[in-house]
Parts: structure tokens; sequence; C-alpha cells
């Protein structure tokens, strides 16, 4: 190219330039006032990223296989997929903080973040038991279709942010055990007077049927139902009850799960911690649990069968629950969701909410299902 060629060249290059910085200014002149400023995408992705060291504490042991392992696997896929400048340092239940305490722990800034179960804010959120497990209320991809796509995870981000929290659907299983009886249940005379731990709006359900209900975390549970400190108790799935030796001392385990058809587990952040982050690392940690969620399920699903086959080798009986008295236990359920959507607006919200996204998804679960006796 001659020296005329390389000219016109420069001169067309500058012009560009030229037409390109004031398209620029012109933009910028005529943005309103307090509108955000346009960033280039990849600016971000050009600041020097800083490490994370979050300590996490745990509400389950990651001994546990589906109820606290899960972590384990998130915490992993969130070290190699950021080459090691994210960690997570999972702390066993009770090692920094009470299992019970977590979320209000994060959102005070005393902690970075921790893997839980929102069930156990119930007494101070009444309506965190709706994102933890409903008697009689969602299957657990149900669950994953309503939180993703049904405004569930927006209504949990709106309550929880106002404490200064930031949750993250984490994990998923799918229903526990009814529970673990010395004596078999035939009807609601034999479930009047025992002292029962169980869990979130189950409990507050058997409360009325007459039960004593405690509540004991996990580690206790063996020891209090061996010394005869409660008679009864529901934890989690037979691969977990198995863990911890329920079937050695309690020898009746009923089945469906009606109190937590689904059991979610989140991990919570700090919400100033997590609006500091950037959009790389705060989309890193969303990906890493939403692989956890589909992982969690589908592990918890795969391993129940040989352990329920075991505990019948050992002599365990494992039995479904009377239908007259899952009928009544549904009754006293929806009697105690009403009274605590009457009192409580955030509740009466998301359990608005859910039974909308229910009532939906039937008439696709109906009809694109197998019969449950086919």
């Amino acid at each position: 190219m001659g020296p005329k060629g390389q000219l016109s060249t420069r001169a067309f290059l500058v012009g560009v330039l030229i037409a390109f910085t004031v398209g620029i200014v012109g933009s910028l002149a005529l943005r309103p006032p307090g509108a955000p400023v346009a960033v280039m995408p990849g600016a971000e992705d050009d600041r020097p990223l800083e490490p994370i060291r979050w300590r996490l504490p745990l509400a389950f042991g990651s001994n546990l296989p589906a109820l606290g392992d899960n972590i384990i696997y998130v915490a992993d896929a969130v070290t190699a997929t950021s080459a090691g400048r994210i960690r997570l340092q999972p702390y066993e239940p009770g090692e920094l903080i009470s299992a019970f305490a977590i979320t209000e722990a994060v959102g005070e800034g005393r902690l970075p973040a921790g893997y839980t179960w929102l069930g156990y804010d119930q007494g101070r959120i009444p309506a965190s038991a709706l994102l933890g497990a409903v008697p009689f209320g969602m299957e657990p991809w149900e669950f994953m279709a309503w939180w993703y796509d049904g405004g569930g995870r927006e209504l949990a981000e709106e309550m929880y942010h106002r404490r200064g929290v930031h949750p993250l659907l984490c994990g998923l299983i799918g229903p526990e055990a009814a529970g673990w009886f010395r004596n078999p249940i035939e009807d609601l005379s034999d479930v009047r007077g025992l002292i029962i731990r169980f869990a979130g709006l189950g409990g507050r359900v058997l409360q009325r049927l007459g039960a004593s209900v405690t509540m004991i975390p996990g580690s206790e549970l063996f020891q209090a139902l061996e010394r005869g400190a409660i008679d009864a108790l529901e934890f989690s799935l037979p691969s977990v009850d198995a863990r911890l030796g329920f079937d050695r001392i309690a020898r009746f385990n009923y089945y469906p799960g009606w109190h937590q058809t689904f059991t979610s587990f989140h991990l919570v952040v700090n919400l100033d911690r997590w609006n500091a982050l950037p959009a790389t690392d705060r989309a890193l940690l969303e990906t890493a649990c939403t692989a956890g969620v589909t992982r969690n399920l589908a592990n918890g699903e795969a391993i129940q069968g040989p352990v329920i086959e075991s505990f019948e080798r050992r002599g365990v009986h494992t039995e479904r629950l009377p239908e007259a008295l899952l009928r009544r236990l549904k009754e006293v359920s929806e009697a105690v969701l009403e009274e605590e959507a009457a009192a409580d607006p955030e509740f009466a919200r998301i359990l608005a909410s859910q039974r909308e996204f229910m009532d939906s998804y039937e008439v696709w679960k109906r009809l694109a299902y197998l019969p449950r006796d086919f």
C-alpha cells in the first residue's frame, strides 16, 4: 500500500474514533439524572478478583448421606471451578455456632455464610417453615419448579433480605420417614401423650393431636431415645436414620413423610457480603448450588431402597400409616397452615403462592404421569 493509501486508511480510522467518542459523550449528555452508566461487557472481568475464604457452619453433619454430605460436593465444586480462589470451609454442627442460630448469625455479620435448613428459623420467622418443608406439600421437583420458575426465589429473597441474608437453594431431598416408634401406630389414640421429637410445621400438627413435641439436635437423638427421654422421633431419610442407629431402639418405622414431602437446604450468605461480590463470583456460587440441588435429589433417591430392605432383614417393621390417620393429619395440617397465615402476612403470601403453583401444576401432574397404582 502506498503513502496515499496509508493516509486514507488512517483518516478513516480517526473518523471512526471521533464518531464513537461523540456518540458516547452525546449519550451521556442525554442520560437522565441518576440513570446508571452502562458498563461494557467484560469490563468487570478485567478487575483482579480477590480470594474468598469463608467459614461455613453446617446444620447437619457432613457424614450424613444426602442430608449432610451435599455441601461437601458444593464446596469442592466451588474450589475447583474457581481454581482455588474461592474456598468454603465447612464446620460441623456446634463447632462455630448452634445449628438453630446459623441464619441469625449470618444476618448480623458474625459469620459470612452458612448451610442450613430454613425451618430452624420458624421461631423468629414463621414463614421460613414454608421454605424448608410443608405438611402435605409439594413433591421435591415441584418445589424446585416453584423456587426457580414460580416466584419462590423472589419471595424468599424479599423476606430474608430484610434480615440481612441472601438465600441460595443449594440442596433438596425427597420425603422423610414419618417417624420411629417403639409401638405400632394404628390410630390417633396411639399418638396422644407421646413425647416425640418432631420438627417444623408437622410438630405443630402433632401437638394439636395431643403429643408432647420437643426439638433436639440430630447429634443428641440416639441418646435421648435410648434413655427414654423421648418416646419417638422423626429426623430424616432412611439412610440418615440408619447411620444414627434409630433402628436399634425403635422397631416401628412409618411412612409416608406427610410432614416433609420435600426438604430443602440453603446456602445463606450475609447480604452485604453477597452484594460486594463481583457478578462472576455470584454466578459461580449460584451455579454450584444449582448443581448441588440436582445431585442431592438424585443421590437421595438412589440410596433409600437398599437401606429399607436392610431394616426389614433386621426385624424392623416398615409400614405405611393407615389412610384414615393420614386424612386426619391432613385436616389438622390445613387448619394449622390457615392459623399461621392469619397471624403472619409473610406466611400468608408465601403459602398463597405455593398453593397457586400447586393448583396449576396439578393439571400437568395429573395428565402427564402414570397413576401411582398403575
